[in-house]
């Protein structure tokens, strides 16, 4: 006889733990889930993800549903547009039934035979899990350096393959992060991370050799190292960077033995960073301004002395970086909430914006690895535009369309786009960006579903989401509140979101919903917020603060135990995230810190229902967080709404690995959204 599904909740027990921070006594009932190894935790999360799946149960059909639709938008057998880098022309393709892409080549021509340098689907059997990270190729062509993660934790391991003979060799590292290649075609420069997963030494390896140098230690436990080669191939970089300064040396690639110089000391608060061409060194610094200006120095002595201003500063524009080639370089920039392309000719300065065809939209570089070409490679999309691949040439400013990603089914004439403001409680003008059905859409109050973040400075830039349409469709309106905390409207955005200014991320969003339900596009009934990371933090915050103005909440590997987390600097990430939070061993930010952190939040009270989505080896927010946080507020709450937690016990920060697996993650997610927005038919 079958066993009816386990309908009941699981309730952790409660075993307190008892710290003292700043005088204050705190105590952890459900510490103890912090041990992945206990049989009794497994047990658990196990009893959780069981409990999950038996609530989920009546949705099932619409999650197949779901999935075949998101299926049969994407083409499965593809192939990328070809770019090329010195004698090859590379490109990525992904084949029916399989989960991963294949990586190729073809010399000379893209017409060329067809040369197959890495098929991710073939390295992945066997394994439940597998991302590829590095991919470096020598510059003559010869040997790839490629690293992978087997377990979502993010840990890489480097290895190098012969391609004209397609052998693996012998060479292996460890938490590889970052590698770049010097001129020789032997000697390889990579960056190892510690047991915090802190990027911290970086080594030079010898292509068969086991005895690698250390060449340098980042000692400050707030800094990180990234080492790459310029687009000249004339020099490699080595940055060591906080989340608020960094420092760069430079090494010219052919000469690997030689030592690394140092471009400029590192100061508090200042940023900058480096390119090369034609005998000079870009440097992209916000010495003059938070949004950074463009200087340029000798290669020779690239010290400060030296520096001469090519872009000023400007408060309203932000400098996000440079791409210099032989006689251009394409800046790229953020006003206004969207990011812009502005090229100019090194000869005499002339610039120009490259133009784009819609108000709300997203742009970034492509492929471009040549060094001396007129023409620049570019991504566009919207919430109506997808993915679309072009190269612009720099002087006779025209662009050539190369691809746009097929979607079948689609048509954009049915979907529409908005940007909306609301207003903080400080007067802030926040940006709200929406996309919706035209036919679906209602003049009254209808499902809408809101996404933030709002942290590190990172934009959240409106994107085409094939799999979105299953909710379109079905007239649900998708929304991004672009909060401060984010990088949208530059440096001053981020700055206005961060430490002791954190609590400005979720009352900008609460104003954000609140806009919305005022202008009518939804009501509280109606409303659905998801945010993931740092966004779980937000969600979780705002959820406490005002759980009245939403149906439900969807909290996607959710940053909510904040203090416990920051004072832990055993952890992955905590030292060099003081920066953007604050160090809670100092009394004031702890303060502050306990004023917003959802897990120290939790209360007797109402809440909207939750999915929680987590990954057993997330090496970003410990999958402990949501665990404990879902436990605590289980005992807690006061109303009869859903709280499921889903656990993927093979998988890290990012989720499934393979395509197919990562649709039927949406799907799921999808099905609990339409589910608690009475939307099933």
């Amino acid at each position: 006889m079958r066993r009816s599904p386990i309908r009941v909740p699981p309730l952790a027990k409660r075993v307190p733990h008892v710290t003292t921070v700043h005088g204050e006594r705190r105590v952890d009932d459900y510490h103890w889930l912090r041990n992945k190894a206990s049989p009794s935790v497994r047990a658990y999360l196990r009893a959780e993800n069981a409990y999950t799946t038996a609530m989920m149960k009546p949705s099932e059909g619409l999650q197949k549903k779901l999935y075949k639709e998101m299926l049969a938008r994407i083409k499965e057998t593809d192939t990328d547009v070809p770019y090329r880098e010195g004698a090859y022309y590379y490109y990525s393709r992904t084949e029916k039934g399989k989960q991963y892409r294949i990586f190729c080549r073809r010399q000379g021509s893209p017409d060329a035979p067809e040369a197959v340098i890495l098929d991710v689907n073939r390295l992945a059997q066997g394994h439940k899990f597998y991302s590829v990270g590095a991919v470096e190729i020598s510059p003559d062509g010869n040997v790839l350096a490629y690293s992978s993660d087997t377990s979502g934790f993010r840990e890489y391991t480097m290895q190098l393959k012969n391609l004209r003979n397609g052998k693996v060799l012998s060479d292996r590292i460890e938490k590889v992060r970052s590698a770049a290649w010097a001129s020789d075609n032997r000697t390889l420069f990579y960056v190892r991370e510690d047991g915090t997963k802190r990027a911290y030494r970086l080594y030079r390896h010898l292509v068969g050799s086991k005895d690698d140098q250390l060449i340098y230690e980042e000692a400050d436990a707030r800094f990180s190292l990234s080492v790459a080669r310029s687009r000249s191939r004339a020099y490699l970089f080595l940055t060591s960077h906080s989340a608020t300064t960094s420092e760069v040396r430079y090494l010219r690639a052919d000469a690997p033995a030689f030592p690394w110089q140092l471009v400029a000391a590192r100061q508090p608060e200042h940023e900058y960073y480096v390119d090369h061409g034609q005998g000079l060194f870009y440097i992209v610094t916000n010495d003059k301004g938070r949004n950074f200006r463009l200087v340029t120095a000798p290669a020779e002595d690239p010290s400060p002395g030296n520096w001469k201003e090519k872009f000023p500063h400007r408060a309203e524009v932000m400098l996000e970086g440079v791409d210099v080639f032989a006689r251009h370089l394409v800046a790229h920039e953020r006003a206004g909430g969207f990011p812009r392309l502005r090229v100019m000719r090194l000869a005499d300065g002339e610039s120009h914006e490259i133009a784009m065809p819609e108000p709300v939209y997203s742009v970034g570089g492509g492929a471009n690895f040549e060094f001396d070409t007129d023409v620049f490679r570019f991504h566009y999309d919207s919430y109506i535009t997808p993915d679309t691949e072009y190269d612009y040439h720099l002087d006779r400013r025209e662009r050539k369309l190369l691809k746009q990603r097929e979607v079948r089914g689609y048509e954009p004439a049915k979907y529409r786009s908005e940007l909306h403001y609301s207003v903080a409680p400080d007067g802030t003008r926040v940006p709200i960006s929406l996309v919706y059905r035209i036919d679906r859409r209602a003049d009254a109050a209808q499902p809408l579903l809101l996404y933030g973040y709002g942290a590190y400075g990172f934009p959240l830039d409106v994107d085409f989401s094939s799999a979105r349409l299953s909710l379109l469709d079905r007239g649900v309106i998708y929304g991004v509140a672009h909060v401060r905390g984010g990088g949208e409207m530059g440096k001053r955005w981020h700055d206005e979101g961060r430490m002791l200014k954190k609590m400005n991320t979720f009352t900008d969003f609460i104003s954000c919903a609140e806009h919305l339900i005022g202008e009518h596009y939804t009501d509280p009934g109606k409303l659905v917020i998801q945010g993931g990371s740092a966004g779980g933090l937000l969600v979780g915050a705002v959820t406490n603060m005002r759980p009245d103005l939403f149906r439900a909440v969807v909290a996607d590997v959710p940053f909510v135990d904040v203090i416990n987390t920051m004072l832990d600097d055993r952890l992955p990430l905590t030292t060099g995230e003081y920066e953007e939070w604050g160090n809670p061993k100092d009394k004031v930010y702890y303060d502050y810190m306990k004023s917003y952190s959802p897990y120290d939040n939790l209360a007797a009270k109402d809440y909207p229902a939750m999915l929680a989505e987590t990954s057993l080896n997330d090496s970003q927010v410990m999958y402990w967080e949501p665990a404990k946080y879902v436990a605590r507020l289980r005992r807690l709450k006061t109303d009869g709404n859903p709280l499921l937690l889903r656990i993927n016990m093979d998988a890290g920060h990012g989720g499934a690995s393979g395509r197919y697996e990562f649709l039927k993650e949406i799907a799921f997610t999808y099905s609990f959204i339409i589910g608690v927005l009475g939307l099933i038919k």
